[in-house]
Protein backbone atom coordinates (compact mmCIF):
# COMPACT_ATOMS: atom_id res chain seq x y z
CA UNK A 1 0.00 0.00 0.00
CA UNK A 2 1.51 3.15 -1.47
CA UNK A 3 2.25 6.04 1.68
CA UNK A 4 -0.45 8.97 1.48
CA UNK A 5 1.15 12.39 3.17
CA UNK A 6 -0.98 13.81 6.04
CA UNK A 7 -1.95 17.24 4.35
CA UNK A 8 -3.86 14.44 2.02
CA UNK A 9 -4.93 12.06 4.44
CA UNK A 10 -6.38 15.04 6.36
CA UNK A 11 -7.91 16.88 4.07
CA UNK A 12 -11.25 17.92 5.37
CA UNK A 13 -14.34 15.95 3.40
CA UNK A 14 -16.71 18.49 5.11
CA UNK A 15 -17.07 22.13 5.77
CA UNK A 16 -17.18 21.50 9.32
CA UNK A 17 -13.84 19.90 9.28
CA UNK A 18 -12.18 22.94 7.49
CA UNK A 19 -9.94 24.89 10.00
CA UNK A 20 -10.42 28.76 11.04
CA UNK A 21 -12.74 29.67 7.83
CA UNK A 22 -16.43 29.40 9.65
CA UNK A 23 -17.22 32.66 7.92
CA UNK A 24 -16.86 31.27 4.62
CA UNK A 25 -17.92 27.50 5.09
CA UNK A 26 -21.04 28.44 6.79
CA UNK A 27 -21.94 30.88 3.62
CA UNK A 28 -21.23 28.21 1.21
CA UNK A 29 -23.19 26.00 3.40
CA UNK A 30 -26.27 27.94 3.07
CA UNK A 31 -26.50 28.74 -0.47
CA UNK A 32 -26.48 25.12 -1.17
CA UNK A 33 -29.67 24.81 1.13
CA UNK A 34 -31.00 27.38 -0.67
CA UNK A 35 -30.50 26.03 -3.80
CA UNK A 36 -28.73 29.87 -4.26
CA UNK A 37 -25.16 28.24 -5.65
CA UNK A 38 -23.33 31.15 -7.98
CA UNK A 39 -21.88 29.79 -11.29
CA UNK A 40 -18.12 31.55 -10.30
CA UNK A 41 -16.43 31.76 -7.35
CA UNK A 42 -12.90 33.20 -5.97
CA UNK A 43 -10.94 31.19 -3.24
CA UNK A 44 -8.31 33.85 -2.37
CA UNK A 45 -6.06 33.66 0.79
CA UNK A 46 -2.50 32.41 1.82
CA UNK A 47 -1.19 29.32 1.30
CA UNK A 48 -2.27 26.12 3.41
CA UNK A 49 -5.42 28.17 4.87
CA UNK A 50 -8.36 25.82 3.09
CA UNK A 51 -8.82 26.89 -0.66
CA UNK A 52 -8.46 23.45 -2.53
CA UNK A 53 -10.22 21.96 0.35
CA UNK A 54 -12.83 24.17 0.06
CA UNK A 55 -13.70 23.88 -3.78
CA UNK A 56 -12.96 19.85 -3.64
CA UNK A 57 -15.74 20.44 -0.65
CA UNK A 58 -17.88 22.46 -2.58
CA UNK A 59 -17.53 20.66 -6.25
CA UNK A 60 -18.77 17.74 -4.08
CA UNK A 61 -21.86 19.11 -2.32
CA UNK A 62 -23.36 20.94 -5.43
CA UNK A 63 -23.40 17.41 -7.32
CA UNK A 64 -24.31 15.01 -3.92
CA UNK A 65 -27.38 12.96 -4.71
CA UNK A 66 -27.60 12.70 -1.14
CA UNK A 67 -26.50 16.48 0.47
CA UNK A 68 -27.26 16.82 4.11
CA UNK A 69 -27.59 20.18 5.53
CA UNK A 70 -25.42 22.04 2.86
CA UNK A 71 -22.46 19.50 3.24
CA UNK A 72 -21.81 16.50 0.86
CA UNK A 73 -23.02 13.05 2.15
CA UNK A 74 -19.24 11.30 0.93
CA UNK A 75 -20.94 8.04 0.67
CA UNK A 76 -23.55 8.39 -2.45
CA UNK A 77 -21.88 7.16 -6.11
CA UNK A 78 -21.19 10.84 -6.98
CA UNK A 79 -19.25 11.37 -3.84
CA UNK A 80 -17.30 8.23 -3.75
CA UNK A 81 -16.22 8.93 -7.39
CA UNK A 82 -15.12 12.27 -6.36
CA UNK A 83 -13.41 11.44 -3.60
CA UNK A 84 -11.34 8.56 -5.57
CA UNK A 85 -10.47 11.39 -8.42
CA UNK A 86 -12.37 9.04 -11.06
CA UNK A 87 -15.53 11.26 -11.30
CA UNK A 88 -14.27 13.37 -15.11
CA UNK A 89 -17.83 16.06 -14.28
CA UNK A 90 -14.97 17.50 -11.27
CA UNK A 91 -11.89 18.61 -13.13
CA UNK A 92 -8.97 20.46 -11.63
CA UNK A 93 -6.13 22.25 -13.19
CA UNK A 94 -3.13 23.70 -12.01
CA UNK A 95 -2.44 27.15 -13.54
CA UNK A 96 0.65 27.38 -12.95
CA UNK A 97 1.47 24.53 -15.23
CA UNK A 98 -1.40 24.84 -17.68
CA UNK A 99 -1.50 28.45 -18.30
CA UNK A 100 -1.72 28.67 -22.27
CA UNK A 101 -4.63 30.28 -24.27
CA UNK A 102 -4.86 26.35 -25.56
CA UNK A 103 -5.89 24.93 -22.61
CA UNK A 104 -8.54 27.21 -21.81
CA UNK A 105 -9.91 26.84 -25.14
CA UNK A 106 -10.19 23.17 -24.51
CA UNK A 107 -12.25 24.10 -21.19
CA UNK A 108 -14.80 26.25 -23.49
CA UNK A 109 -15.56 23.49 -26.25
CA UNK A 110 -16.08 20.94 -23.24
CA UNK A 111 -18.56 23.47 -21.23
CA UNK A 112 -20.56 22.92 -24.25
CA UNK A 113 -21.40 18.78 -23.15
CA UNK A 114 -23.65 17.96 -21.02
CA UNK A 115 -22.30 16.22 -17.68
CA UNK A 116 -21.40 12.59 -17.63
CA UNK A 117 -22.71 11.56 -14.41
CA UNK A 118 -23.15 14.59 -11.81
CA UNK A 119 -25.55 17.60 -12.26
CA UNK A 120 -22.54 19.93 -12.77
CA UNK A 121 -19.73 19.90 -14.31
CA UNK A 122 -16.98 22.04 -12.07
CA UNK A 123 -13.30 23.59 -13.30
CA UNK A 124 -11.62 24.29 -9.96
CA UNK A 125 -8.57 26.12 -11.65
CA UNK A 126 -5.51 26.74 -8.75
CA UNK A 127 -2.77 29.26 -8.98
CA UNK A 128 -5.38 31.07 -11.74
CA UNK A 129 -3.54 34.07 -11.27
CA UNK A 130 -1.30 32.44 -13.42
CA UNK A 131 -2.60 32.35 -16.16
CA UNK A 132 -0.97 34.02 -19.56
CA UNK A 133 -3.36 37.43 -20.26
CA UNK A 134 -4.31 35.55 -23.70
CA UNK A 135 -5.50 32.77 -21.29
CA UNK A 136 -8.02 34.82 -19.24
CA UNK A 137 -9.46 36.62 -22.20
CA UNK A 138 -10.20 32.95 -23.33
CA UNK A 139 -11.82 31.98 -19.58
CA UNK A 140 -13.53 35.87 -19.58
CA UNK A 141 -15.99 34.70 -22.54
CA UNK A 142 -16.62 31.38 -20.56
CA UNK A 143 -17.48 33.29 -17.52
CA UNK A 144 -20.00 35.82 -18.86
CA UNK A 145 -22.55 33.32 -20.64
CA UNK A 146 -21.21 29.94 -18.60
CA UNK A 147 -24.33 27.36 -19.23
CA UNK A 148 -26.50 26.70 -16.70
CA UNK A 149 -24.65 22.88 -15.50
CA UNK A 150 -20.93 24.49 -15.30
CA UNK A 151 -19.48 26.00 -12.16
CA UNK A 152 -16.09 27.66 -11.58
CA UNK A 153 -14.09 27.64 -8.72
CA UNK A 154 -10.79 29.64 -8.75
CA UNK A 155 -8.27 29.97 -6.02
CA UNK A 156 -5.34 32.48 -5.86
CA UNK A 157 -2.82 33.19 -3.45
CA UNK A 158 -2.23 36.26 -5.34
CA UNK A 159 -5.51 38.22 -6.41
CA UNK A 160 -4.22 41.59 -7.31
CA UNK A 161 -2.86 39.85 -10.28
CA UNK A 162 -6.25 39.11 -11.53
CA UNK A 163 -7.83 41.42 -14.17
CA UNK A 164 -11.11 43.35 -12.70
CA UNK A 165 -13.07 41.84 -15.51
CA UNK A 166 -12.38 38.32 -14.11
CA UNK A 167 -12.73 39.45 -10.41
CA UNK A 168 -16.38 41.18 -11.02
CA UNK A 169 -17.52 37.94 -12.38
CA UNK A 170 -17.01 35.98 -9.53
CA UNK A 171 -18.14 35.88 -5.84
CA UNK A 172 -15.15 36.29 -3.59
CA UNK A 173 -13.89 34.53 -0.62
CA UNK A 174 -10.81 35.46 1.39
CA UNK A 175 -9.55 32.56 3.22
CA UNK A 176 -7.45 34.21 6.90
CA UNK A 177 -4.52 32.73 8.26
CA UNK A 178 -5.48 30.02 10.95
CA UNK A 179 -5.08 30.89 14.59
CA UNK A 180 -2.56 29.34 16.57
CA UNK A 181 -5.44 27.63 19.08
CA UNK A 182 -7.21 26.10 15.73
CA UNK A 183 -4.05 24.85 14.45
CA UNK A 184 -3.12 23.09 17.57
CA UNK A 185 -6.49 22.06 17.66
CA UNK A 186 -6.45 20.25 14.46
CA UNK A 187 -2.57 18.60 15.35
CA UNK A 188 -4.02 16.89 18.36
CA UNK A 189 -6.85 15.33 15.78
CA UNK A 190 -4.37 14.16 13.72
CA UNK A 191 -2.24 12.78 16.16
CA UNK A 192 -4.85 11.31 18.20
CA UNK A 193 -5.82 9.64 14.88
CA UNK A 194 -2.45 8.90 13.87
CA UNK A 195 -1.21 6.83 17.37
CA UNK A 196 1.15 9.80 18.13
CA UNK A 197 2.77 10.94 21.14
CA UNK A 198 3.16 15.06 21.19
CA UNK A 199 3.91 17.58 24.05
CA UNK A 200 1.83 20.76 24.19
CA UNK A 201 4.97 22.48 23.76
CA UNK A 202 5.80 20.81 20.74
CA UNK A 203 2.45 21.45 19.93
CA UNK A 204 2.41 25.38 20.01
CA UNK A 205 6.01 25.59 18.44
CA UNK A 206 4.45 23.99 15.67
CA UNK A 207 1.67 26.32 15.39
CA UNK A 208 4.17 28.93 15.64
CA UNK A 209 6.29 28.04 12.83
CA UNK A 210 3.60 27.40 10.49
CA UNK A 211 2.32 30.91 10.21
CA UNK A 212 -1.81 30.33 9.87
CA UNK A 213 -0.70 27.90 7.18
CA UNK A 214 -2.59 24.11 8.12
CA UNK A 215 -0.76 22.21 5.48
CA UNK A 216 2.82 23.57 6.70
CA UNK A 217 2.02 22.09 10.53
CA UNK A 218 0.93 19.11 8.91
CA UNK A 219 3.95 19.08 6.86
CA UNK A 220 6.47 20.19 10.18
CA UNK A 221 4.45 17.48 12.23
CA UNK A 222 5.28 14.65 9.72
CA UNK A 223 8.99 15.22 9.10
CA UNK A 224 9.38 14.62 12.68
CA UNK A 225 8.12 11.23 12.10
CA UNK A 226 10.14 10.18 9.13
CA UNK A 227 13.20 8.88 12.14
CA UNK A 228 10.45 6.39 12.73
CA UNK A 229 10.03 7.19 16.49
CA UNK A 230 6.06 8.31 17.35
CA UNK A 231 7.16 10.75 20.39
CA UNK A 232 7.78 14.52 19.76
CA UNK A 233 9.12 16.72 22.27
CA UNK A 234 10.07 20.48 21.92
CA UNK A 235 13.65 19.58 21.08
CA UNK A 236 13.41 17.38 18.39
CA UNK A 237 11.20 20.35 16.59
CA UNK A 238 13.81 22.32 17.46
CA UNK A 239 16.51 20.18 15.93
CA UNK A 240 14.74 19.54 12.77
CA UNK A 241 13.94 23.62 12.18
CA UNK A 242 17.54 24.51 12.79
CA UNK A 243 16.01 26.41 16.11
CA UNK A 244 18.94 26.12 18.58
CA UNK A 245 18.14 24.80 22.32
CA UNK A 246 17.24 26.71 25.09
CA UNK A 247 20.19 26.03 27.22
CA UNK A 248 22.46 27.44 24.23
CA UNK A 249 19.93 30.30 24.22
CA UNK A 250 20.28 31.26 27.83
CA UNK A 251 23.98 30.74 27.82
CA UNK A 252 23.79 33.84 24.88
CA UNK A 253 21.58 36.54 26.48
CA UNK A 254 23.61 35.44 30.21
CA UNK A 255 26.65 36.71 28.70
CA UNK A 256 25.31 39.84 27.18
CA UNK A 257 24.15 40.90 30.45
CA UNK A 258 27.13 39.66 32.49
CA UNK A 259 28.59 42.18 29.79
CA UNK A 260 31.26 39.04 28.51
CA UNK A 261 31.59 39.41 24.98
CA UNK A 262 33.88 35.87 24.83
CA UNK A 263 31.57 33.96 26.78
CA UNK A 264 29.12 35.20 24.16
CA UNK A 265 30.53 34.57 21.11
CA UNK A 266 31.70 31.14 21.82
CA UNK A 267 28.09 30.06 22.61
CA UNK A 268 26.71 31.43 19.01
CA UNK A 269 29.70 30.00 17.52
CA UNK A 270 28.67 26.54 19.10
CA UNK A 271 24.77 27.23 18.02
CA UNK A 272 26.35 27.75 14.18
CA UNK A 273 28.58 25.32 13.96
CA UNK A 274 25.59 22.46 14.69
CA UNK A 275 24.06 23.99 11.46
CA UNK A 276 21.44 26.28 13.09
CA UNK A 277 19.89 28.96 10.98
CA UNK A 278 21.02 32.78 11.85
CA UNK A 279 17.73 34.34 11.71
CA UNK A 280 16.30 31.65 13.98
CA UNK A 281 18.52 32.05 16.38
CA UNK A 282 18.17 35.89 16.08
CA UNK A 283 14.31 35.12 16.27
CA UNK A 284 14.88 33.24 19.85
CA UNK A 285 16.97 35.20 21.70
CA UNK A 286 14.56 38.32 20.79
CA UNK A 287 11.80 36.07 22.60
CA UNK A 288 14.05 34.81 25.39
CA UNK A 289 14.72 38.79 26.38
CA UNK A 290 11.16 39.37 25.62
CA UNK A 291 10.24 36.64 28.33
CA UNK A 292 12.86 37.77 30.90
CA UNK A 293 11.07 41.32 30.56
CA UNK A 294 7.23 39.60 30.91
CA UNK A 295 8.64 37.74 33.91
CA UNK A 296 10.45 40.88 35.31
CA UNK A 297 7.38 43.06 35.09
CA UNK A 298 4.56 39.96 36.31
CA UNK A 299 6.52 37.22 37.61
CA UNK A 300 4.26 34.55 35.53
CA UNK A 301 5.31 32.66 32.20
CA UNK A 302 3.21 29.70 31.33
CA UNK A 303 5.09 27.69 28.26
CA UNK A 304 8.95 27.08 30.67
CA UNK A 305 9.57 24.53 33.00
CA UNK A 306 10.09 25.15 36.72
CA UNK A 307 13.55 25.00 36.51
CA UNK A 308 13.82 27.03 32.73
CA UNK A 309 11.62 29.68 35.10
CA UNK A 310 14.46 29.31 37.66
CA UNK A 311 16.84 30.19 35.12
CA UNK A 312 14.73 33.24 33.58
CA UNK A 313 14.28 34.20 37.29
CA UNK A 314 18.25 34.44 38.20
CA UNK A 315 18.78 36.88 34.84
CA UNK A 316 15.71 38.69 35.36
CA UNK A 317 17.12 39.77 39.06
CA UNK A 318 20.16 41.18 37.46
CA UNK A 319 19.07 43.46 35.06
CA UNK A 320 16.92 46.62 34.64
CA UNK A 321 13.83 46.78 32.38
CA UNK A 322 15.28 49.78 30.36
CA UNK A 323 18.02 47.57 29.38
CA UNK A 324 16.13 44.86 28.13
CA UNK A 325 13.70 46.65 26.41
CA UNK A 326 17.17 48.42 24.74
CA UNK A 327 18.44 44.98 24.03
CA UNK A 328 14.76 43.85 22.25
CA UNK A 329 15.03 47.30 20.49
CA UNK A 330 18.17 46.83 18.90
CA UNK A 331 17.92 43.22 18.04
CA UNK A 332 14.96 43.69 16.08
CA UNK A 333 16.36 46.46 14.35
CA UNK A 334 18.99 43.91 13.31
CA UNK A 335 17.08 41.44 12.54
CA UNK A 336 15.46 43.77 9.97
CA UNK A 337 18.93 45.24 8.63
CA UNK A 338 19.66 41.24 8.12
CA UNK A 339 17.26 40.92 5.68
CA UNK A 340 18.38 43.33 3.47
CA UNK A 341 22.30 42.34 4.05
CA UNK A 342 24.56 40.17 2.65
CA UNK A 343 26.74 39.86 5.17
CA UNK A 344 24.68 39.09 8.09
CA UNK A 345 27.01 36.76 10.12
CA UNK A 346 29.07 40.05 10.02
CA UNK A 347 26.51 42.28 11.32
CA UNK A 348 25.51 40.14 14.01
CA UNK A 349 28.49 39.76 15.32
CA UNK A 350 29.15 43.23 15.45
CA UNK A 351 26.06 43.47 17.46
CA UNK A 352 26.84 41.16 20.00
CA UNK A 353 30.04 43.09 20.68
CA UNK A 354 27.87 46.30 21.05
CA UNK A 355 25.29 44.14 23.51
CA UNK A 356 29.10 43.26 25.23
CA UNK A 357 30.04 47.01 25.59
CA UNK A 358 29.48 48.16 29.19
CA UNK A 359 30.42 51.94 28.35
CA UNK A 360 27.64 51.85 25.66
CA UNK A 361 25.08 50.12 27.25
CA UNK A 362 25.04 51.70 30.48
CA UNK A 363 25.65 54.93 29.17
CA UNK A 364 22.12 54.90 27.32
CA UNK A 365 20.22 53.00 29.89
CA UNK A 366 21.44 55.79 32.42
CA UNK A 367 19.93 58.31 29.77
CA UNK A 368 16.80 56.52 29.83
CA UNK A 369 16.85 56.62 33.92
CA UNK A 370 17.61 59.65 34.31
CA UNK A 371 14.86 61.05 31.32
CA UNK A 372 11.79 58.61 33.54
CA UNK A 373 13.45 60.06 36.78
CA UNK A 374 13.33 64.01 35.72
CA UNK A 375 9.52 64.50 34.33
CA UNK A 376 9.95 68.02 35.18
CA UNK A 377 13.33 69.09 33.24
CA UNK A 378 12.29 66.43 30.52
CA UNK A 379 9.01 68.18 30.12
CA UNK A 380 10.73 71.53 30.13
CA UNK A 381 13.33 70.28 27.42
CA UNK A 382 10.67 68.53 25.11
CA UNK A 383 8.60 72.32 25.04
CA UNK A 384 12.21 74.09 24.01
CA UNK A 385 12.49 71.98 20.88
CA UNK A 386 8.61 72.05 20.25
CA UNK A 387 9.04 76.05 20.79
CA UNK A 388 11.74 75.38 17.99
CA UNK A 389 10.58 73.30 15.87
CA UNK A 390 7.29 75.43 15.39
CA UNK A 391 9.62 78.65 14.92
CA UNK A 392 10.80 76.92 11.65
CA UNK A 393 7.84 75.20 10.85
CA UNK A 394 6.39 78.05 8.67
CA UNK A 395 9.86 77.73 6.66
CA UNK A 396 9.42 74.10 6.45
CA UNK A 397 5.88 74.37 5.13
CA UNK A 398 6.82 77.32 2.59
CA UNK A 399 9.26 75.08 1.41
CA UNK A 400 6.79 72.06 1.03
CA UNK A 401 4.36 74.37 -0.30
CA UNK A 402 6.03 75.54 -2.37
CA UNK A 403 7.25 72.49 -4.14
CA UNK A 404 3.76 71.03 -4.01
CA UNK A 405 2.24 74.33 -5.75
CA UNK A 406 5.21 74.06 -9.00
CA UNK A 407 4.78 70.22 -9.00
CA UNK A 408 0.88 71.05 -9.95
CA UNK A 409 2.02 72.61 -13.07
CA UNK A 410 3.61 69.67 -14.57
CA UNK A 411 1.26 66.12 -15.39
CA UNK A 412 1.03 63.30 -13.57
CA UNK A 413 3.31 60.41 -14.27
CA UNK A 414 0.54 57.71 -16.10
CA UNK A 415 0.93 54.18 -14.33
CA UNK A 416 2.56 55.73 -10.83
CA UNK A 417 0.20 53.19 -9.42
CA UNK A 418 1.25 50.28 -11.48
CA UNK A 419 5.00 51.28 -11.06
CA UNK A 420 4.61 50.72 -7.90
CA UNK A 421 3.00 47.72 -7.59
CA UNK A 422 5.78 45.97 -10.46
CA UNK A 423 8.25 46.87 -7.93
CA UNK A 424 6.45 45.45 -4.85
CA UNK A 425 5.56 42.43 -6.56
CA UNK A 426 9.29 42.28 -8.07
CA UNK A 427 11.20 41.94 -4.67
CA UNK A 428 12.01 45.77 -4.52
CA UNK A 429 10.28 46.52 -1.26
CA UNK A 430 12.82 49.03 -0.15
CA UNK A 431 12.28 50.89 -3.25
CA UNK A 432 8.45 50.69 -3.13
CA UNK A 433 8.19 51.11 0.56
CA UNK A 434 10.54 54.77 0.11
CA UNK A 435 8.22 55.37 -2.77
CA UNK A 436 4.92 55.47 -0.97
CA UNK A 437 4.60 59.07 -0.11
CA UNK A 438 6.17 60.21 -3.36
CA UNK A 439 4.38 61.78 -6.17
CA UNK A 440 5.67 61.68 -10.16
CA UNK A 441 5.10 64.00 -12.68
CA UNK A 442 6.24 64.13 -16.19
CA UNK A 443 9.10 66.96 -16.65
CA UNK A 444 8.95 66.34 -20.26
CA UNK A 445 8.82 63.59 -22.60
CA UNK A 446 11.50 61.52 -21.56
CA UNK A 447 11.90 62.29 -18.09
CA UNK A 448 10.14 61.42 -14.76
CA UNK A 449 10.59 63.50 -11.85
CA UNK A 450 10.07 61.87 -7.57
CA UNK A 451 9.11 64.47 -5.74
CA UNK A 452 8.05 64.06 -2.30
CA UNK A 453 5.91 66.92 -1.42
CA UNK A 454 5.97 65.87 2.47
CA UNK A 455 9.51 65.80 1.99
CA UNK A 456 11.73 62.32 2.97
CA UNK A 457 14.12 61.38 5.39
CA UNK A 458 18.22 60.63 5.37
CA UNK A 459 17.74 57.22 5.10
CA UNK A 460 15.15 56.93 2.21
CA UNK A 461 17.26 59.66 0.25
CA UNK A 462 20.17 57.06 0.54
CA UNK A 463 18.04 54.11 -0.98
CA UNK A 464 16.86 55.95 -3.99
CA UNK A 465 19.83 57.59 -4.86
CA UNK A 466 21.34 54.32 -5.26
CA UNK A 467 22.15 54.18 -9.34
CA UNK A 468 21.10 50.50 -9.43
CA UNK A 469 17.67 51.51 -7.78
CA UNK A 470 16.91 54.72 -10.03
CA UNK A 471 17.88 52.28 -12.79
CA UNK A 472 15.16 50.07 -11.31
CA UNK A 473 12.74 52.59 -11.30
CA UNK A 474 13.88 53.96 -14.89
CA UNK A 475 13.61 50.24 -16.10
CA UNK A 476 10.22 50.00 -14.40
CA UNK A 477 8.69 53.31 -16.12
CA UNK A 478 9.99 52.60 -19.61
CA UNK A 479 8.13 49.31 -19.99
CA UNK A 480 4.95 51.27 -18.46
CA UNK A 481 5.77 53.59 -21.23
CA UNK A 482 7.09 51.63 -23.99
CA UNK A 483 10.01 54.08 -24.81
CA UNK A 484 13.39 54.89 -22.77
CA UNK A 485 12.50 56.69 -20.00
CA UNK A 486 15.00 58.74 -16.68
CA UNK A 487 14.09 59.31 -13.66
CA UNK A 488 15.28 62.48 -11.31
CA UNK A 489 14.52 62.55 -7.96
CA UNK A 490 13.00 66.04 -7.32
CA UNK A 491 13.69 67.77 -3.53
CA UNK A 492 13.22 70.99 -4.38
CA UNK A 493 12.01 74.03 -6.53
CA UNK A 494 15.40 74.43 -7.68
CA UNK A 495 16.02 71.29 -8.83
CA UNK A 496 12.86 71.38 -11.78
CA UNK A 497 13.37 72.84 -14.70
CA UNK A 498 11.62 75.69 -15.64
CA UNK A 499 9.18 75.16 -18.38
CA UNK A 500 9.83 76.86 -22.05
CA UNK A 501 7.33 79.52 -22.82
CA UNK A 502 5.96 78.97 -26.52
CA UNK A 503 7.56 81.59 -28.04
CA UNK A 504 5.32 83.74 -30.93
CA UNK A 505 6.13 83.82 -34.47
CA UNK A 506 7.27 87.39 -36.01
CA UNK A 507 3.77 87.62 -37.71
CA UNK A 508 2.18 87.48 -34.20
CA UNK A 509 4.58 89.49 -32.54
CA UNK A 510 3.57 92.07 -35.68
CA UNK A 511 -0.66 91.41 -35.11
CA UNK A 512 0.22 92.36 -32.00
CA UNK A 513 1.71 95.33 -31.90
CA UNK A 514 -1.57 96.62 -33.94
CA UNK A 515 -3.62 95.03 -32.29
CA UNK A 516 -4.79 93.29 -35.24
CA UNK A 517 -7.24 89.74 -34.34
CA UNK A 518 -4.93 86.55 -35.67
CA UNK A 519 -5.92 83.11 -35.87
CA UNK A 520 -3.32 80.91 -37.19
CA UNK A 521 -4.23 77.32 -38.85
CA UNK A 522 -1.36 74.84 -38.55
CA UNK A 523 -1.09 72.44 -41.14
Amino acid sequence: MSYTALYRKFRPLKFEEIVGQEHITKTLKNQIIAGRVGHAYLFNGGRGTGKTSAAKVLARAVNCLNPQDGEPCNECEICKAAISGSLTDIVEMDAASNNSVEDIRSIREEVNFLPTLAKYRVYIIDEVHMLSTGAFNALLKTLEEPPEHVKFILATTEPQKLPATILSRCQRFDFKKISNDNVIKRLEYVAKESNIEITKEALKLIAILSEGAMRDALSILERCLQDGESNINEDKIKDLVGIPKLTYIHSIVKAFLEYNVEDAIKAVDIVLNEGKDLNNLLWEIIKYVKDILVFKATGNLEIYSENEINDIKSLADKVSKERLLYIITDLSKLENDMKWSSQRSILFQVEIIKLCSENIIETTVQNVKKGNQNDSKSVNRENNIKAQSESAKPKQENKKASLAQAISGYGEAKGWRNVLNDLRQNGKIMIYSNLLKAKAIEVNDMTIGISFPEGINAFGKSILEKPENINEISKTFSMEYGKDMKVRIIESVDALPKKQEKQESPIENMAKAIDIPLNIIEE
